[in-house]
């Protein structure tokens, strides 16, 4: 648990988080809020951000907000029937135009991920036609992302060709897991929690042999490729060097598969039980305060140097929802002190007013555009502000329902 100051702070954003979130609703799914929370047309309507939003609105129907159901219910009619379906490919489209119109660009399977992660959330939320959704998306994820061999899932696809790229990611990887913990929660077939174990303990062994400093990018091979985009390093979905926010999702990521699986009797990787303590302080040695300014910086090299030294909201947030999730798993005391030191920079610098968090800083922790504009999700914040109330389970829709009963 939180400290009761700190938890008094994190129950009221909750309800501010969803407030703000309300105004991305568009015809087509959920837009891209932009600093004052207007739909940023230019963005077009994003299947991230309304496969997030959806999955949000769902954890806000079981917290017993009043308009959520109606909001994660248009989310799941706008992905089973709006333009985002590609008809073609029984897919998903990346982004289309406010009018609906598709816009050019592969098949991601990161993108792809937030369409199971909404679908496993609203079931459980019993929205109507969320199995429906579940049903489709786990049926792509199928034919399109799932590589048995390698278990992990392939980056993306060529629209007209289905071709798979030969550039593989541990982004995609890791919102994949996520997005499987949930099918687990919302359909009991352990097939999910296997190949989720399966992607985590492959991970895991990537941390252990570059030093606990995730490479994010890889050849068609799984090799891991540290120069990936050194003459871009900011790229924003491919940034070169490692990501600390990754670092820390990816420790609570296997505090999560290692107890589900622990307690389905499913094999994993003995080091998850170690691995998440360790890579959450390496993200700390590395990431906080290393520059000497307050916050996590964005990337590092592989030798631990910043890279790009902006603070991302979503960082911090992965930040806190990690610590909770130690702190339950260990009862170490010393996770609450981070806690409220990650709660005090983000009301002094990134939480503008409530429920709106800017989404990025520069070094000087000054508001920042470079990399992300606007407010465009809230899930991570969301899902920061509940983990200190909930159980460690699955999925955060099925945490929320076991505190119910």
């Amino acid at each position: 648990m939180t400290t009761p100051a700190t938890r008094q702070i994190f129950d009221a954003q909750v309800w501010s988080l969803l407030a703000f979130a309300k105004k991305s609703y568009t015809e087509h799914g959920f837009g891209w809020l932009d600093d004052v929370g207007n739909i940023d047309a230019e963005r077009g309507v994003q299947l991230w951000i309304t496969g997030s939003m959806t999955h949000a609105f769902a954890l806000g129907h079981l917290l017993g907000d009043p308009d959520c159901a109606a909001l994660a219910e248009h989310g799941i009619r706008s992905l089973l029937d709006g333009p985002l379906r590609d008809a073609a490919t029984g897919g998903w489209f990346s982004v289309v135009d406010v009018d609906g119109a598709a816009r050019p660009g592969p098949l991601a399977a990161h993108d792809h991920s937030f369409v199971m992660l909404a679908a496993a959330s609203a079931h459980l939320a019993g929205i109507p036609r969320a199995q429906e959704l579940l049903d489709a998306a786990l049926g792509t994820f199928e034919e399109l992302w799932w590589d048995e061999e390698a278990g992990m899932v392939v980056d993306s696809r060529d629209r007209e060709s289905l071709a798979v790229a030969p550039y593989r990611g541990a982004r995609a990887n890791m919102c994949t897991v996520e997005a499987l913990l949930a099918a687990y929660s919302a359909t009991d077939n352990v097939l999910h929690l296997q190949r989720a174990s399966r992607i985590t303990d492959r991970i895991a062994y990537e941390f252990a042999d570059h030093d606990f400093r995730l490479p994010e990018h890889f050849d068609a091979s799984w090799k891991a490729d540290l120069e990936y985009n050194q003459d871009h390093p900011t790229d924003v979905t491919r940034p070169y060097g490692s990501v600390i926010g990754h670092w820390l999702q990816w420790s609570r990521l296997m505090v999560q598969v290692r107890i589900a699986c622990t307690e389905a009797d499913i094999a994993h990787a003995s080091l998850l039980r170690t691995f998440p303590q360790y890579i959450y302080r390496q993200a700390l040695r590395d990431g906080w305060e290393v520059d000497g300014q307050a916050g996590f910086v964005y990337t590092v090299d592989f030798d631990g140097r910043p890279v790009i030294h902006q603070r991302m909201y979503w960082a911090l947030c992965e930040g806190i929802t990690a610590a909770e999730t130690l702190l339950q798993m260990t009862g170490d005391r010393s996770y609450e002190h981070d806690i409220d030191a990650y709660t005090a920079w983000a009301q002094r610098f990134l939480i503008e007013s409530p429920g709106q968090w800017r989404e990025e800083l520069d070094i000087h922790n000054r508001p920042s555009s470079e990399l992300w504009s606007g407010k465009p999700d809230i899930h991570h914040a969301l899902q920061a502000m509940l983990t200190g109330r909930l159980p460690i389970t699955p999925s955060f829709a099925e945490g929320i329902l076991a505190l119910r009963d």
